[in-house]
C-alpha cells in the first residue's frame, strides 16, 4: 500500500496495490502490521456499513474523550467526497479541513484519527460505504460540527438544494459554539 500525507497531521490517503486481470481484481484492503508500520499503532474494534443516495450528506461528527475514535474508511461502491476537520484546539491546522474524493473505481482509503471530526457526501446515485473504528460507538458521547459551518467554508461538491440530512444532522453547532473540542497537546491513544 502506498501512504499519501495530507496537509493535516496523522490524516493519511492510502492507496492499495490492486492486481487485475480479465477476471477481475484483488487487493488487500487491510493489513495490521502493515498499517502500524506506515500510518500508526491502533486496533480496530468494530466494522461499519453504510448504504446512502446522492445528496446525502453525513456528519461531520466525532466521539468525545475516551470515547474518541480513528476511522479508516472506503467506498465499496460509488463514490463519495470524504472529510476531515481538525478540531484539536491549539494544533496548527486548527479548523482546516482535508477532503478526498473516495470510490469503487480508486479504491483510495483515508485515515481520520482520533482529534478530527468527519463526514461525506454521496456524489453517485447511490453509495456504500465502509468503515473501521478503534473505538466502541457510544452513543451519548456523540460530537458534531455543522456541515455547513460558514467559518470552515468545506465545498461539499453538491448544491445546497441538493443535500440529504437526518434530522440530527440538521442541528449541529459551528465549531466556535462546539461544547466540546480536543486539546492538541492530549494523547487520545492512552
Amino acid at each position: 500500500m502506498k501512504i499519501i500525507p495530507t496537509p493535516l497531521e496523522g490524516v493519511v490517503l492510502i492507496e492499495p496495490k490492486v492486481f487485475g486481470d480479465e477476471r477481475g481484481y484483488f487487493f488487500e484492503s487491510f493489513s495490521a502490521p502493515r498499517f502500524e508500520e506506515q500510518v500508526c499503532r491502533t486496533t480496530f474494534v468494530q466494522d461499519n456499513e453504510s448504504r446512502s443516495r446522492y445528496g446525502v450528506l453525513r456528519g461531520l461528527h466525532f466521539q468525545k474523550g475516551k470515547y474518541a475514535q480513528s476511522k479508516l474508511v472506503r467506498v465499496v461502491r460509488g463514490t463519495v467526497l470524504d472529510v476531515a476537520v481538525d478540531i484539536r484546539r491549539g494544533s496548527p491546522t486548527f479548523g482546516k479541513w482535508f477532503a478526498a474524493e473516495l470510490s469503487e473505481e480508486n479504491k483510495l482509503q483515508l485515515f481520520i484519527p482520533r482529534g478530527f471530526a468527519h463526514g461525506f457526501a454521496v456524489l453517485s446515485e447511490e453509495a456504500l460505504f465502509q468503515y473501521k473504528c478503534d473505538n466502541l460507538y457510544a452513543p451519548a458521547e456523540e460530537g458534531s460540527i455543522a456541515w455547513n459551518d460558514p467559518d470552515l467554508a468545506i465545498d461539499w461538491r453538491l448544491d445546497p438544494s441538493e443535500v440529504i440530512l437526518s434530522e440530527k444532522d440538521r442541528h449541529h453547532p459551528t465549531l466556535r459554539e462546539a461544547p466540546y473540542l480536543f486539546d492538541y497537546n492530549e494523547n487520545l491513544y492512552e
